[in-house]
This record gives C-alpha cells, structure tokens and sequence, in this order.
C-alpha cells in the first residue's frame, strides 16, 4: 500500500483530519487509512495524537447533534494500546509558541506539531501543507502518498 510504505518509523502523528478521513470513510482515503488502522491494530505502528484531536473533530457532530459521530470519536480518540493520546502540558505549550515565532502555524497546528515532536514521532501524517513549514517534522501529505 502506499500509504503504509510512505511512512517512516513505528510512531505515526495523527493530525485530526487523519481521524476525521478514516472514521467518516472518506472514499479517496478510507481502504489506505483501514489498512493503517490495522497495523496499528496488529501492534506494527502506534498511532499518537494530541488531546486537541478530540475537541477538533467534535465540534461538527456537536453542532449537528450527531450522537453516534460524537461517540465514534470519543472511542476512537482515546489510549489504548498502540494508540497515544497526549495531553497538553505546559512543555507542549512552549514549544508551540516558539513554533509560532517561527513559523505561520495558527495555535491549533503549532500545539499539533510540538506534540509530535515531543512524543518523538517518526512521521506526521496530515492533509495539511502547512505542517511542511517546520522542518524538524518529517510530514507525509495524505494527498500526495494516496493515488
């Protein structure tokens, strides 16, 4: 597959429209990012995301009332083996505001990255161009790595 192969290392990122593609089937991306979900599933990769997922992807199936989509990534966003949720500390905070000095992230993306770069992620997965502003992040573009 060549999602799978495009990545580096065992500690993918997960930006939250990773989440949002894979759990609301998005037909370009969805049997790439099953199949990423199922290694992560047979404990070949772990998936880490920041806290901020959540809140990002609820937001829509809150506005909607949309329960059974509120619960789906309720569950799906959460630790669990091989998968990371990393809360937000003051660490993250730091490191997303000398981000920011740097580059022309919004806060939301800037707290993205510092959480992959210290969770030591190998490759951060996205359909963001923006992330490529910073370059301590190796970034893997799911639109250029899905046909």
């Amino acid at each position: 597959m060549g999602l799978l192969n495009s990545l580096q290392g065992d500690r993918i990122y997960f930006d939250v429209n990773i989440w949002i593609y894979a759990l609301e089937g998005y037909p370009a991306f969805i049997t790439e990012l099953t199949a990423l979900l199922q290694a992560i599933d047979q404990g070949k990769l772990t998936a880490v995301t920041s806290e901020l997922s959540l809140a990002e992807a609820l937001t829509k199936p809150i506005k909607n009332q949309d329960q059974n989509t509120q619960l789906l990534y309720q569950r799906a966003i959460s630790s669990r083996a091989n998968v990371e949720v990393v809360p937000i500390d003051r660490e993250i905070l730091i490191k997303a505001a000398q981000l920011r000095a740097v580059t022309k992230l919004k806060l939301p993306d800037a707290i993205h990255a510092a959480t992959a770069l210290s969770s030591r992620c190998s490759t951060f997965l996205t359909n963001d161009k923006g992330f490529f502003a910073v370059p301590e992040l190796t970034t893997a573009l799911l639109s250029d790595v899905i046909p």
